[in-house]
């Protein structure tokens, strides 16, 4: 038995043995989804990452640890807005004594809610409790599988022009280049390096400060080859085996997901120690590759011809020759454990609140569907044990 194993084992007899008992002689019979959300919250004690706020002069604020606690309730019951969560507390007793009111006259009002939200985003609260959780239940593990993928975040907000993006008027910074060959004498321009190559000298600081983060408009190719666009922003996740997210970065909706790979990884190797990196053939980028094996992974990407008829052609016929002799390589097999994080994605837009979006901003949008990827990290840790 791993050591992840023994602690979470050890954690959910407690839960079972006294916590869930003590709270049943107290309160009315919990709802699966009550001990649901009481064994995640008792796992990620968001409480603790709060400031004191008794100590400071002035008025005192309303209590903001119960407030925390209400908004990864807001998440486990999937609630469409701050509304009906208030709504919700004031007629479920026990919700609202799980959250930490004892009466309803003790529940703030929706605009306090709202200002302790905005106070959330600005200090990145869901994302470091997610970092605590990660750090604390998988730094001494050994994972096999890490994969890599996107999801659309349909947004609330109108998109930002692209002249107009990262604060600056961009129109006229580029001179365009004539068509054609150069004349005679002319050099040519050297070409730019790409995103992708400036990121393997950079650090994570610049890399992050580098990639877009407003909305904007963005598209998307679906299994069945159909484009569909969208407004808003795109989120992508780091998930491990056990469907387990480890990593989130939110960017612009029209950013590629190759530009938010090598980010990505320097993040999650700060959290864990992975064995293989899974990503499908829009990451299949040289820098990628080399990336993933400079952190001693091995780099599992499915190879995209893009418009080299030859190589498309080979790969076709190689599939043709596997699907006959009924025979598939180790690596195409450890590749099928990429659907972690397809379910990773549908779970949060079904369950944890990303198709519930009603805020608006990069910091606050983030903040939200941290507040999800937090509630469903913890609750893949305990089906571990349940």
């Amino acid at each position: 038995m791993s050591q992840l194993t023994r602690s979470l084992s050890s954690f959910w007899n407690r839960i079972q043995g006294s916590l869930l008992p003590f709270l049943e002689e107290e309160l009315d019979p919990l709802t699966e989804k009550q001990q649901q959300l009481v064994s995640i919250l008792e796992l990620v004690r968001i409480e603790e990452f709060l400031p004191d706020y008794f100590q400071r002069e002035g008025r005192p604020q309303k209590t903001r640890s119960a407030i925390a606690r209400s908004f990864v309730a807001k998440m486990v019951y999937n609630m469409e807005s701050t509304r009906a969560l208030l709504e919700r507390l004031d007629t479920d007793k026990n919700l609202r004594r799980i959250c930490g009111w004892e009466s309803k006259g003790f529940i703030p009002s929706e605009s306090t809610f709202s200002r302790a939200f905005a106070e959330f985003a600005n200090n990145e609260l869901p994302g470091q409790v997610h970092d605590a959780l990660i750090k604390e239940t998988l730094s001494r593990e050994i994972v096999s599988h890490n994969s890599r993928d996107s999801t659309a975040i349909e947004g609330w907000e109108k998109p930002v022009p692209k002249k107009m993006q990262n604060g600056r008027h961009e129109k006229g910074t580029k001179k365009k280049r004539k068509k054609g060959r150069p004349k005679k004498g002319e050099e040519k321009a050297p070409e730019e390096p790409s995103r992708i190559d400036k990121q393997l000298s950079m650090t994570l600081e610049e890399m992050l400060a580098d990639l877009p983060q407003c909305c904007d408009v963005g598209a998307k190719k679906d299994s069945k080859g159909n484009t569909r666009y969208w407004i808003g922003y795109k989120l992508h996740l780091d998930v491990i085996d056990g469907c387990i997210p480890v990593s989130a970065l939110l960017t612009s909706a029209s950013v590629h997901d190759s530009q938010v790979a090598i980010p990505l990884s320097t993040i999650t190797s700060k959290k864990i120690t992975n064995l293989y990196d899974l990503m499908d053939s829009a990451y299949d980028v040289e820098g990628i590759h080399l990336y993933s094996k400079s952190l001693g992974h091995v780099p599992l990407i499915d190879q995209n011809p893009r418009r080299n008829q030859e190589m498309k052609k080979e790969l076709e016929s190689e599939a043709k020759a596997r699907k006959t002799l009924k025979w598939q390589p180790p690596e195409t097999l450890r590749y099928k454990e990429r659907t972690t994080a397809e379910r990773g994605n549908s779970r949060l837009k079904l369950e944890f609140g990303a198709c519930t979006l009603k805020v608006r901003g990069h910091k606050k949008v983030l903040c939200h569907l941290m507040f999800g990827v937090l509630t469903l990290a913890a609750d893949q840790l305990l089906k571990i044990v349940m």
